[in-house]
């Protein structure tokens, strides 16, 4: 009788939680997957998406073997071919490119598909490959950019409280996050606080999951958070409730930050975020007379033209009230900046200096310069803005594409080879997560199906084929953990053997005791070095597009936000099946006040549409968004979906205010019957 065996592992997905994981393998086959029970933070659950991760490393249309395209590109029509045939092939394309237009003329367009160190963004897999190659630099910005850039200004960093002092916060503010869709782990340690009389205020334009659960839900206007925060530090000052002695011996600027805040009464911050002005200052009692007060942030409230701004007026509230005297105070946006790991992607071995293309622009520095484009662990033709131009620009008969992939995409239809990769199950990776302050080992568990490889593994073939010589091309994934781990003092023997560890800070962990990483050692109202960058000297409220025009002067009436979906990870399990079933297909949330006057009916197919493009959607009638509002999940395939598009059909290809960061949530749209 055969013995199974149990193998610790991690989520790789984008998600702040990062959960631990225990494997059940039995006949070298995975039978079975629950949350590690030992692990401090993720305490053995996982979410509706990764329970069904066996399942979906199954699938039947998983790739295994590497393709050759043989219909026109977008048929998704390939046949099967060896890998000498794809390494042969890619090996003389790659190199007559070089030598015709120089490595430049190659962007690695990498996502966050995986978040791994080793076979993730965070870190080292294809960079040494393809700085010997003088490969285009990947500006992996798509993401959480304007909000760390928002934050460094302030705090030196964007790491800050870790996630589980929530659980000592007497007032929690959940800004611009749904908790309970993406990071439900934190709602222990909220739940924690409110049995010992937290209260919990959910600030987001659509009544969430999460916004159900708080205690209150302030129907916020899109991008108009920085004025919200203005106007409740008015309240604070109004009370006399600031913190002097944090504020005189921890803070820089503070007069001129005071005389902004000045500039923001409750009246005119309601007129501006469209909350009324009695939740206004009644939230500004909380905060004035509530220590500590908690505040979590994420990706979501910074995806628009002021989101920079935004975050950089959040992270100055603790500030003025001292809560970052406290365990339990203080903002929570990303705790990455507190992982001691940095990959060596040996930036020594470029041959010259190369030019920087930017993720979000796709569409536009797609252009004839780009002879090869390499897409790995991302989909952008799912989940990248100006879907309509990126499709165009993918169909260049001269341009060249690879795409490593685990399933039949969007942009695997539009790829000259594919190559299969591994999923997590499959190879090793360490991670940490951007929601909690643990290092994670991932074990393979069982062995690849097919001809998959490891995106590690590819590279390494690929540097044989052609022929290159640099030893450090060649390193194990063992090797490269050693490399990664061992700089940051952390034992490659005991994270294998328990499958995590505490990052090396104290527990509880208050952040900034001893200074600010910033040039004064204070926290910066006032920031110097945004000013040499072109933007205000003091923290302020930078208005989102949508939010800075005039009725008369917009293009289409409502505003639409993409939100993340219960059922999805980005475009990730957007084409399993159970998990289709469950999301009920794309859905577009209307307020009635907009609905009747359109003729739109809950549960009819509608187009969504602006000068960009269009998708297809079925109508929610709802009031989980207010007029003038819209809400469309993201997440589903567009050759999935009705009409063959999704949400970012006409999501402009702008910049935020700050880092070139996305602008999902700050775009015009208009409704109408199918």
């Amino acid at each position: 009788m055969s013995e199974s065996l149990t193998v610790l592992g991690a989520c790789p997905l984008d998600c702040p939680d990062t959960c631990s994981w225990a494997v059940t393998v039995k006949d070298g086959e995975a039978v079975a997957m629950r949350g590690n029970r030992d692990h401090p933070y993720t305490r053995g659950s996982l979410c509706v998406k990764v329970n069904r991760y066996l399942e979906h490393t199954r699938a039947t249309d998983r790739i295994v073997h590497p393709l050759r395209r043989t219909g026109p590109k977008g048929s998704g029509r390939f046949e099967r071919i060896t890998w000498d045939e794809a390494l042969t092939e890619i090996s003389t394309r790659l190199s007559t490119i070089i030598e015709e237009h120089g490595g430049e003329a190659i962007w690695p367009y990498q996502g966050t598909g995986t978040l791994g160190y080793i076979q993730g963004e965070s870190g080292e897999a294809g960079r040494r490959f393809w700085n010997v190659l003088g490969a285009s630099r990947h500006d992996l910005n798509i993401c959480s950019r304007a909000g760390n850039v928002g934050l460094r200004y302030v705090n030196g960093t964007p790491g800050g409280m870790d996630p589980e002092t929530f659980a000592l916060s007497k007032l929690i503010l959940l800004w611009g996050t749904n908790t309970l869709t993406s990071g439900h782990h934190l709602w222990k340690f909220i739940q924690d606080a409110r049995a010992a009389g937290a209260y919990v205020v959910a600030i987001d334009p659509v009544r969430t999951r999460t916004a159900d659960q708080a205690d209150e839900h302030l129907p916020i206007r899109p991008g108009t958070d920085a004025a919200l925060a203005l106007g409740l530090l008015h309240v604070v000052l109004d009370e006399g409730a600031e913190d002097r002695d944090y504020i005189e011996r921890h803070t820089h600027g503070w007069d001129e930050f005071e005389a902004e805040i000045r500039r923001y009464p409750v009246e005119r911050v309601a007129e501006i975020t469209g909350l009324p002005v009695d939740r206004i200052r009644a939230l500004g009692l909380r905060l004035a007379h509530t220590r500590p007060t908690g505040i979590r942030a994420t990706m979501g409230i910074q995806r628009h033209e002021g989101g920079g701004a935004a975050m950089r007026v959040i992270a100055c509230i603790p500030g003025v009230t001292g809560d970052w005297r406290h365990p339990g105070g203080g903002v929570a946006y990303s705790t990455s900046a507190h992982v001691p790991l940095r990959a060596d992607t040996r930036e020594d071995l470029l041959p010259h200096p190369v030019r920087t293309l930017t993720m979000t622009r796709l569409a536009d520095d797609l252009d004839a310069s780009v002879k090869c484009l390499w897409v790995y662990a991302a989909n952008p033709l799912g989940s990248t803005s100006d879907q309509n131009r990126i499709r165009a620009a993918m169909a260049r008969d001269d341009l060249f594409t690879v795409v490593m992939e685990q399933f039949p995409t969007d942009t695997v239809d539009y790829a000259d080879i594919v190559l299969p990769a591994t999923m997590q199950i499959e190879h090793l990776d360490v991670h940490a997560g951007y929601g909690h302050m643990y290092l994670m080992w991932n074990e393979p568990a069982v062995a690849p199906p097919g001809e998959c490889l490891s995106t590690t593994e590819t590279f390494r073939r690929l540097a044989r084929h052609m022929g290159l010589t640099e030893p450090s091309l060649y390193d194990s994934d063992l090797e490269l953990a050693e490399q990664l781990l061992g700089p940051a003092g952390v034992s490659l023997e005991e994270i294998r053997k328990q499958g995590w560890v505490r990052l090396p800070v104290a527990d509880p962990f208050v952040p900034f005791t001893d200074g600010f990483p910033t040039p004064s050692r204070r926290l910066e109202f006032v920031s110097e070095r945004a000013e040499a960058d072109g933007l205000p000297r003091v923290a302020g409220y930078v208005p989102s597009y949508t939010a800075r025009t005039a009725p008369a002067d917009r293009p289409h009436p409502l505003t639409l936000v993409t939100p993340a979906a219960h059922t999805f990870l980005n475009t990730t399990f957007g084409n399993n099946p159970e998990l289709l079933r469950r999301s009920k297909g794309p859905r577009v949330l209307v307020n009635e006040a907009d609905a009747a006057p359109r003729g739109l009916r809950d549960g009819e197919p509608a187009r969504v549409f602006n000068a960009n493009g269009e998708f297809t959607a079925y109508v929610e009638v709802s009031d989980r968004v207010a007029p003038g509002v819209v809400a469309a999940p993201k997440g589903h395939w567009p050759k999935l979906s009705p009409g063959g598009a999704n949400p970012n059909a006409v999501v402009d290809e702008r910049d935020a205010d700050m880092g070139k960061g996305a602008v999902y949530h700050d775009n015009y749209v208009d409704v109408a019957p199918l």
